[in-house]
């Protein structure tokens, strides 16, 4: 793309910087809690946005009310390669009102931050793909292909029944290559997932008294001893990851632990657990008969689910009363960071902020494995900084959202007309 093609577009959308700000603003004025998930409201004033753009092709998709999805699809001059902006309508729930300075669903500017639940995740990446897709159209006559957005809910639950669903049935909602505006930093881009899986153990011991302890069997303790092991033996799996995604992660570490916090860069490279609800017993003076716990499993590349459920069998087995059911999982996943998405983003990002990006493995779980793992398509995650996620006062810097469209609008247009 030459100098004043570039220039245009991010003129462009500089001219359009305060109908961006209120997409925004309004989305984020418009509850969309998890679980429930209900998007309805949320597709509509989308659709209302989208509608107002010549040929564009809108169609909405239920698996399951209330979660309603949205798939909006332009095209080029001429045939060529499809690229998807996907994203999620549905947010973290906004907890205690209280605790908010002001209501979590007001959109409120103040010095320059933008207020809300969901604000950063992801309704601001929202707002910056469809201003992408305004200007896009209006350019049609400059590129080829076919740009499409996928909206869904239910991403907080795993997004069965929203990103899944589209791929799953709607041909157009997979393309050549996609751009994930989920929560993350434009500076630090993210290529791949760990993987995930969700147990849970249950003990079985002997009820009695607790003054006769020789008489019964603590299903606690035995839960305890199960947690305790795979604390320590999980952790210590050994990772053989590929070296290119070894040294991504270490050369990014310094950057991405900036905006992602101390420790990012070994939690990326080893199993991590975390055990998030516990219930046993009935009284403290009765030895409990059973009990059990869910716990979270996150796997980097470089182990195998299958690695990770046989050393939890051997820990199972080894401890009397012990088992585990397995209710959720997927395996870990990346894209080749050298595809031309990458590239194309890395440029924009660098030329829009002045600063290059790195590339990293992303900790958490995002839509994006659903286009990596079902579909192999190569998904680069570029989105907003997410200041106070999935807590009170969540907010956005505005030049960064600003920022954020100028970088997808770039890349849409330099993937599309090559």
């Amino acid at each position: 793309m030459n100098e004043d093609v570039k220039n245009n577009l991010v003129e462009k959308v500089s001219k359009n910087k305060e109908q961006l700000v209120d997409l925004c603003s309004r989305l984020v004025q418009i509850p969309s809690e998890s679980p429930e998930s209900d998007t309805r409201q949320m597709v509509k004033e989308i659709a209302d946005f989208l509608e107002q753009i010549d040929d564009v092709e809108i169609s909405f998709h239920t698996l399951e009310e209330p979660i309603t999805n949205i798939v909006a699809r332009i095209k080029g001059k001429n045939p060529g390669k499809r690229l998807i902006l996907n994203g999620h309508l549905d947010t973290y729930p906004a907890g205690n009102e209280s605790l908010w300075t002001h209501h979590p669903f007001s959109g409120h500017e103040e010095n320059g931050r933008m207020y809300g639940r969901g604000v950063s995740d992801m309704k601001g990446g929202i707002a910056s793909y469809l201003v992408t897709f305004m200007i896009m159209a209006e350019m049609r006559d400059s590129w080829s292909g076919e740009l499409v957005i996928t909206l869904a809910g239910d991403e907080e639950t795993m997004g069965v029944k929203g990103t899944k669903y589209l791929l799953d049935t709607v041909p157009h909602a997979s393309g050549d290559a996609m751009i994930s505006g989920d929560a993350g930093a434009a500076k630090v881009l993210r290529f791949g997932e760990k993987g995930l899986m969700w147990i849970e153990l249950n003990a079985i011991g002997k009820a009695s008294h607790g003054a006769h302890v020789h008489k019964g069997r603590n299903a606690i303790d035995r839960l305890a001893e199960g947690i305790d092991r795979l604390n320590k033996e999980l952790v210590s799996l050994k990772v053989n990851a590929p070296k290119e995604v070894t040294q991504a992660i270490k050369e990014s570490s310094e950057i991405s632990e900036r905006y992602s916090g101390e420790g990012e860069t070994e939690v990326l490279q080893q199993v991590t657990v975390n055990f998030g609800t516990i219930e046993g017993g009935v009284s403290p003076n009765l030895i409990p008969a059973k009990a059990s716990a869910q716990g979270d499993i996150r796997v980097p590349v470089g182990v195998s689910m299958s690695e990770v459920e046989q050393k939890l069998k051997e820990i199972t087995e080894s401890v009397e009363g012990l088992s585990y059911h397995i209710f959720r999982q997927y395996e870990p996943n990346r894209s080749d960071i050298n595809h031309e998405i990458f590239v194309f983003t890395a440029d924009n990002v660098e030329y829009i902020t002045g600063e290059k990006p790195v590339n990293t493995m992303r900790v958490g779980a995002s839509d994006a494995r659903h286009y990596r793992i079902s579909k192999n398509i190569p998904s680069v995650n570029c989105g907003l900084n997410p200041y106070n996620l999935g807590g009170p006062d969540e907010y956005i810097e505005i030049e960064e959202l600003t920022n954020l469209a100028k970088i997808h609008t770039l890349t849409a247009f330099d993937y599309l007309s090559e």
